[in-house]
This record gives C-alpha cells, sequence and structure tokens, in this order.
C-alpha cells in the first residue's frame, strides 16, 4: 500500500481547501472584476477537475499497479486542479452579490467533497480492481463539474433561483394543508388507523369548530405567503438589475428575508395541526405575518417595485393584517 502514500497525503490537502472554502470570505482583488473573465476561468477549471477525476480513477482501475511516482505526479494533478477551483472562487468579490457567492461556493464546495470522495473510496478499494463505489464516487465529480454550466451568472438570476425554491417549498406546505383540511374531520386517518379496530376514539387528533374556524384565517396567511413569493419573484424577473452595487445589494436583502417565509409557514403549518395550541399557533401566525411584512417593505423600497406594482404589495399588506387580526380575536382568551 506504499504506492497510495500520496493519496493519503492528497486527502488531507483536499480537507484543508474544502475548510477554507467553507470558512474563508472572498477576496476583494486589485484589477477590475469582469464576471464574463471570472465565468470562463471557473468553468475552465471544473472542467479540468473533471478529467483529473477520470485520470485518477482509471489508474486504480486495472493492473499492473500504478508506480509510487505515477501516483505523487497524478495527485499532485489532482491537488493542483482543485486549488485553481477554489482560487477562481475566492475571485469572486462581495460586491457581486452574497446569494450567488453562496450558489458558487456551494458548486465549489460539491467539488471538493466530491473529489474527497473518489480519494477515499480509491483508498479502501482493492488494488487494481474497479469497484461500484468507484464508478459512482467518480460520476458524482463528473456530476459537480458539470454544475457551473447550470449557476446563475449574476446575483439577479441568482435571487430568481432562490426565490424559485422558495417558493416550491411554500406550495408544497399550502397544498398539504388543503389537502388535509378537506379530508375531514381527522388529518391522521390515513397514517393512524387502529388496525384491529378499525377506527380510534383519540379526540387529540381532531379537529374541532372552533379549531376549524382558526385554521382557515391561518389558511389566508399561507396563502398570502405563496402569493407574496410569486408577485416579489415576478418583478424580481421582470425589473430585477444587478448593475450596480445597490441594486445587488437590494436583491440580496430580498433573498436574505424572503429565505425566512418558508420555515415560518412550516412551523405555524405544524402547530395547526391536532391537538391545536391555540397560543402556539397564534405566536406562528404572528412571527410569519411579521416576515411577510418585511418582505412586502423591502420589496416597495426596492428597485423591482415600479409604482405599477405598488398596488399589490398594499393588498398583500392588508390581506396579512386582515387575517392577522382574525387569528388575534380568535385566540383573545389563550393571553
Amino acid at each position: 500500500m506504499e504506492g497510495r502514500e500520496p493519496l493519503r497525503e492528497l486527502r488531507g490537502a483536499l480537507h484543508a481547501v474544502l475548510a477554507r472554502v467553507r470558512e474563508g470570505e472572498p477576496g476583494e482583488g486589485r484589477e477590475p472584476f469582469e464576471l464574463p473573465r471570472f465565468w470562463d476561468a471557473l468553468g475552465q477549471t471544473f472542467k479540468v477537475t473533471s478529467q483529473e477525476a477520470t485520470k485518477l480513477s482509471l489508474a486504480f482501475s486495472r493492473a499492473p499497479q500504478i508506480s509510487a511516482e505515477d501516483c505523487q505526479k497524478l495527485s499532485e494533478d489532482v491537488q493542483n486542479a482543485i486549488l485553481a477551483v477554489a482560487t477562481v472562487y475566492y475571485w469572486l468579490p462581495k460586491g457581486q452579490g452574497t446569494t450567488l457567492r453562496k450558489m458558487v461556493r456551494d458548486a465549489t464546495t460539491d467539488v471538493v467533497e466530491g473529489m474527497i470522495q473518489l480519494t477515499e473510496t480509491i483508498l479502501s478499494s482493492p488494488l487494481e480492481s474497479l469497484s461500484q463505489e468507484q464508478l459512482i464516487s467518480t460520476g458524482g465529480v463528473w456530476e459537480a463539474c458539470e454544475q457551473v454550466y447550470n449557476l446563475p451568472r449574476d446575483n439577479q438570476a441568482a435571487v430568481v433561483s432562490a426565490l424559485t425554491v422558495c417558493l416550491g417549498v411554500v406550495k408544497d406546505a399550502v397544498k398539504e394543508m388543503e389537502h388535509a383540511l378537506m379530508e375531514g374531520q381527522d388529518p391522521y386517518s390515513d397514517i393512524m388507523e387502529d388496525e384491529e379496530l378499525g377506527f380510534r376514539g383519540n379526540r387529540d387528533t381532531y379537529w374541532s369548530e372552533a379549531d376549524r374556524k382558526l385554521l382557515s384565517s391561518c389558511m389566508g396567511l399561507m396563502k398570502a405567503s405563496k402569493a407574496c413569493l410569486k408577485k416579489v419573484l415576478g418583478v424580481v424577473k421582470a425589473y430585477g438589475k444587478a448593475d450596480s452595487l445597490e441594486q445587488i445589494a437590494q436583491l440580496d436583502d430580498l433573498a436574505d428575508i424572503a429565505n425566512e417565509i418558508s420555515p415560518s409557514v412550516d412551523e405555524m403549518a405544524l402547530s395547526m395541526y391536532p391537538p391545536v395550541n391555540q397560543l402556539a399557533v397564534r405566536l406562528n401566525a404572528a412571527k410569519l405575518a411579521s416576515v411577510l411584512k418585511k418582505v412586502l417593505e423591502i420589496t416597495k423600497t426596492s428597485h423591482v417595485c415600479l409604482p405599477s406594482e405598488e398596488s399589490w404589495v398594499q393588498f398583500l399588506t392588508g390581506a396579512v393584517d386582515h387575517n392577522m387580526n382574525k387569528i388575534k380575536n380568535f385566540t383573545q382568551g389563550q393571553l
């Protein structure tokens, strides 16, 4: 196994690069930053890394056994390719947008983690054999490297991508709760039926009439969340720009606060299942309403909100207040 010693050293070096990419902040370069040049360079480094992964995998998949010198050379080539990926990632300055930087960082991390996985798989495989695990790990690096072609090219595209993900999660949560409410009094009927008796007598798994009145306003708030994200996504797509530092920062602010909608919706949805604790519902609803109001306020002061768009911001603000006031009225006795 002495011939594989350079691979062990490579694994340690890759872990060090991974830690730096995860924790480090990209530097502000002295030279003027050019986005097209950055993407060309990043694409090239990802491509070279993919090729090096193939070479490394092939070298350890057949006889004769690779020499220590060749193993050393291969390991150095892989390390240099990964260092080049990390170096180009560090070119991307903060001013280009934190949403974009996070997506590029995640893609960079995936490539480094993929190469670590491949290295570890080779180290744990028998000599001169191509295991299923090694094939999967090699494919994993290829897939991670292909991501570079699907990354958003500026912060406007990155924020559109982030908002689209948020909207998808909230849509699913709304659909799930609508389905549960339509099922009748017992939202657990499909998963908790007593196999022997064919029924259950536990009232804690049922909604009361008072619960249902409260939940109707909660659903109104959840639907307002969906409508809010849909509208914000629409104006960012239509009017979002990433030409100035101010525009880029405004888009990041929107993405950051919009990211809070989905977990807030989930928390409220969980508290809506029986047995309903009305105070918990009220607190979770208040948190969600606060997040939605912030999203609408930030949208209104952003460059994406043209005068023609202000009416829906006002309408949704009213819808949030209306549903929240109804929830407060229903839960007044819980305070």
